[in-house]
């Protein structure tokens, strides 16, 4: 069998159904150029005509005439990043959460990549540690932009420490060279208290926003520990006095970058604004909201698209007014974990009045991981069956973010209808925004809210 790419997935009414290929045939050669990972696919399919060489499971050769719009996806997904599989990483963190991470979970979740290639194709953020000259010189080649880079320090001693790594000492030459040839990057900090907090972070946020507007964005969030930390370094977790002053330093930090670039440009994680007790900036200190994935300015997105769909429903603008008849009345169980439970309950009075609901907030503490991990995202089905009890045939929210990407599936592996069955309720998967929250809350669709 040749090398290549297999399809995983054909889209329908797309190019690729039309041209009858299927899930499991194998991408050999556009215009005769090897397909060796997913950049090949999308750098030789880019062009108006090109043909395909595929293999079909029967070994039958394939030679395929292909015309599109510039812009015109052709259509398949591949299973793999690459023909010789994904990056993976070489680092030796101290604040690795793989490492962190028990036995017995999805197996994907031990995976430890560090691919540029699922950097610019899924915003997954690399280390540069592991990438070699060749790489490098691709990447310029075929211009790959934008990149998310792991930063952490500028200081090349404290990140050579933090990562385990003397490689990654060469980060300030490495951006250099990816503005230089104008490659677009969004960064991220992960703060370590002792390690890379106070003069290290400042040095670090300031040296990178030199590079605006090349650097796009620099994202700051707080170390995430589990309990799964015996034969790792001890380290703690940001405290609510220390995000108090990296805020203060950060809100005059943005005041000085928006005056120059136009942006704030360092965005602080939600969690941070939690521990300290201060209120999220609104919406537009997020600017274009270029670190969502990374849970910075998640709860001030959320906020807008809520206002919008509730104003949309109350009955001044014509919307549904509170139903008062018990009969219509029903309860309906949001399930979130600590970190956001406050901003929903804050919300589920108003809630409640506007769409006749009775709205109970269930803040999951995690066992599974430690009492420290608080985000939504990172709780397993087991904490969630055991804290909500009977649900008595209720139904509760569950935010896709909770799940597999493809799969109603939780960390722990159970799914969704196992914990229907579990809690005696009716599971509702809703979206990572106000628009579907609310319509999950009302059991229809609604027009407002974008």
């Amino acid at each position: 069998m040749k090398k290549g790419l297999t399809v995983s997935k054909v889209l329908k009414n797309s190019i690729a159904e039309e041209m009858d290929i299927e899930p499991g045939d194998i991408v050999l050669e556009v215009n005769r150029c090897p397909v060796r990972d997913i950049l090949d696919l999308q750098y030789y399919t880019a062009d108006n005509e090109f043909t395909m060489l595929i293999e079909k499971p029967n070994q039958e050769i394939w030679a395929l005439e292909i015309e599109k719009d510039p812009h015109e996806f052709l259509g398949i997904e591949i299973n793999a990043v690459a023909t010789e599989g994904v990056k993976r990483c070489t680092n030796n963190c101290v604040f690795c959460f793989v490492r962190q991470l028990p036995s017995g979970m999805r197996e994907f979740l031990y995976d430890r990549d560090d691919d540029y290639r699922l950097s610019l194709t899924q915003g997954s953020y690399i280390t540069l540690t592991n990438l070699q000259p060749q790489d490098f010189e691709r990447i310029k080649a075929l211009h790959v932009s934008p990149l998310y880079i792991s930063v952490h320090a500028w200081d090349r001693v404290v990140r050579a420490k933090l990562m385990g790594n003397p490689k990654a000492g060469d980060l300030p030459e490495q951006i250099q060279m990816l503005v230089d040839e104008g490659i677009t990057l969004h960064t991220q900090i992960v703060v370590v208290p002792g390690y890379n907090d106070g003069k290290v972070l400042e040095e670090t946020v300031k040296k990178l926003a030199q590079f605006y507007p090349a650097v796009q964005s620099i994202g700051v969030v707080p170390v995430g520990l589990t309990r799964f930390r015996a034969d790792l370094p001890s380290l703690r977790t940001v405290s609510s006095a220390e995000a108090a002053q990296i805020l203060e330093q950060g809100t005059a930090w943005q005041k000085e970058l928006r005056a120059k670039t136009g942006k704030n440009l360092v965005y602080f994680s939600d969690e941070f604004y939690i521990l300290s007790g201060r209120d999220f900036p609104p919406a537009e200190e997020y600017d274009d909201f270029p670190q969502l994935e990374n849970g910075i300015g998640m709860t001030a997105k959320f906020k807008e698209e809520m206002k919008s769909c509730l104003d949309f429903l109350s009955p001044a603008a014509g919307g549904k007014s509170k139903v008062n008849e018990k009969s219509k009345v029903h309860r309906v169980h949001i399930v979130t974990g600590t970190l956001a439970a406050p901003f929903f309950q804050q919300w589920s009075e108003q809630l409640a009045g506007i769409t006749g609901k009775n709205i109970i907030v269930h803040s999951i503490a995690n066992h599974y991981f430690g009492p420290e991990i608080t985000v939504a995202g990172l709780l397993t089905a087991q904490d969630i069956a055991g804290q909500l009890g009977d649900l008595d045939g209720d139904y509760f929210l569950i935010p896709k973010v909770m799940l597999k990407a493809d799969e109603h599936i939780f960390l722990d592996g159970y799914d969704i209808d196992w914990l229907a069955r579990k809690v005696n309720g009716q599971a509702v998967v809703v979206e990572n925004n106000g628009k579907t929250f609310l319509e999950g809350i009302l059991g229809k669709q609604i027009g407002g809210g974008g």
